[in-house]
């Protein structure tokens, strides 16, 4: 199998919540959008983001009831310090809660903040001097 990921599907309770979030408040470009059902955004080259109705979602694997989401953090990584903060006030502007304030990380001398979207997904909004991600979406570390 090669080393790839394509899609990440998250379950969502509120697809219309995740629309005006991510579409509306982020300026994120969907994909494709089906109201009621599922909304994907391109989100790196090779990496497209899915919000899956969180009932349709378990219905889809052959599940009872509406799935939920844990254990699980999408990290959004920006070139400074500044750029933290000034992510962060833009997603909580779309409607994002602020659960970490930006903050130098207890690891790695990272720098970061937590903001948790209207359904639940937390993102990491981090600046680590130690690393980059080039243009075509490769990670460099050192």
């Amino acid at each position: 199998m090669d080393q790839r990921l394509s899609f990440v599907t998250l379950a969502t309770p509120d697809l219309d919540a995740t629309r005006a979030f991510y579409a509306t408040g982020l300026g994120w470009q969907p994909l494709i959008d089906v109201p009621g059902e599922v909304i994907f955004f391109q989100a790196a080259p090779g990496l497209v983001l899915g919000f899956f109705e969180a009932t349709s979602f378990n219905r889809d694997m052959g599940l009872d009831g509406a799935a939920s989401l844990s254990g699980v953090t999408l990290a959004h990584n920006v070139d400074s310090e500044d750029a933290v903060r000034a992510t962060v006030a833009v997603m909580e502007a779309a409607g994002g809660t602020v659960s970490t304030p930006p903050q130098p990380g207890d690891f790695g001398g990272i720098f970061h903040a937590h903001v948790t979207d209207p359904n639940g997904v937390i993102w990491e909004v981090a600046h680590n001097p130690g690393w980059s991600v080039a243009e075509d979406g490769t990670v460099r570390f050192g």
